[in-house]
C-alpha cells in the first residue's frame, strides 16, 4: 500500500493570517490534532498542532523560568516561548519545519519519517501541492484495511512453505537446521526445537504473516541446551 491509498483528502487547511482561536476551534470541530498551513498558491508553508497551543497565556499555561535562570541569563526571557504563548497569529505560532512526502510513498517509508522525527502526521504533497495527509490513524486503518483485503489468489501449500522458509532464512534469531515446516491444505504444521518461548512465538507470528495460511499448529519442543557439545 502506498501513502495514496490510505491519505485523508481533501485536506482541512488554514492561511497563516487565521486566529489562533480560529485554528483551536477548528481542532475541536474536525476533531483532528494539527492541520497544514498553506499559502495564497496552496504549497504548505508550515503546520499548526495541539502541541504548538500547549503553552498559551490564556490558559495560564505559558513557560515561566525560574528567578534564578533569569538572573543567569538575562530578564529578557526566551523570546520565541513568548512568541508561542502569546502571538494571536498563527504565522507567528505554526511550525515552520515540514517533513512532507510523495502520493507514492509506501506505508514503510512514512511509518519511518514520522518516527525518525517525532511527528504523527505527514502531508502528501504532489507537483508541489497539498493532495493529502496522512496520520498515525491513518496508518493503523492502513493496517486493517490491508489484513481483511482477500487474497489476489489461493497460495498452495508449496507456495506457502517457500515464503515461511525465505522468510525465517534472514533472521538471526532462529537456526533453520532445528525447525520443520510442514503445510497441508493451508495449515502449517511447526516441528523441532526453539529454545525460549520467545521463539516459539516468533515462529508462529512469521507464519501467521504469509497470505494464504489458515492455520498454525505449534508442535515445537524446547531445547534448554543453546549449544551443541560437539
Amino acid at each position: 500500500m502506498q501513502a495514496k491509498d490510505i491519505m485523508s483528502s481533501p485536506v482541512v487547511t488554514v492561511t497563516s493570517d487565521a486566529s489562533v482561536a480560529d485554528v483551536a476551534a477548528l481542532l475541536l470541530e474536525k476533531r483532528i490534532s494539527g492541520v497544514p498551513v498553506v499559502d495564497s498558491t496552496g504549497q504548505i508553508a508550515g503546520i499548526i498542532s495541539e502541541g504548538d497551543l500547549l503553552r498559551r497565556v490564556e490558559t495560564d499555561t505559558e513557560r515561566h523560568r525560574p528567578h534564578w535562570l533569569e538572573m543567569l541569563l538575562g530578564r529578557s526571557g526566551d523570546a520565541a516561548s513568548f512568541i508561542k504563548s502569546h502571538a494571536s497569529r498563527v504565522g507567528d505560532v505554526m511550525s515552520h519545519e515540514v517533513f512532507a512526502s510523495s502520493p507514492e510513498a509506501s506505508l514503510r517509508e512514512i511509518a519511518e519519517l514520522m518516527e525518525r522525527h517525532g511527528i504523527k502526521r505527514v502531508p502528501i504533497v504532489d507537483g508541489g501541492k497539498l493532495v493529502g495527509i496522512v496520520s498515525r490513524a491513518n496508518l493503523v486503518q492502513g493496517l486493517l484495511a490491508d489484513r481483511s483485503k482477500p487474497a489476489a489468489g489461493s497460495a498452495s501449500d508449496d507456495q506457502i512453505r517457500d515464503k515461511l522458509t525465505d522468510l525465517l532464512r534472514g533472521q538471526a534469531w532462529i537456526d533453520l537446521n532445528r525447525i520443520n515446516v510442514v503445510v497441508s491444505g493451508g495449515t502449517v504444521q511447526l516441528w523441532g526445537t526453539v529454545i525460549d518461548d520467545e521463539q516459539r512465538r516468533a515462529l508462529t507470528i512469521a507464519a501467521e504473516s504469509i497470505a494464504g495460511v489458515r492455520s498454525v499448529e505449534d508442535h515445537l519442543t524446547a531445547n534448554i541446551f543453546t549449544n551443541d557439545a560437539g
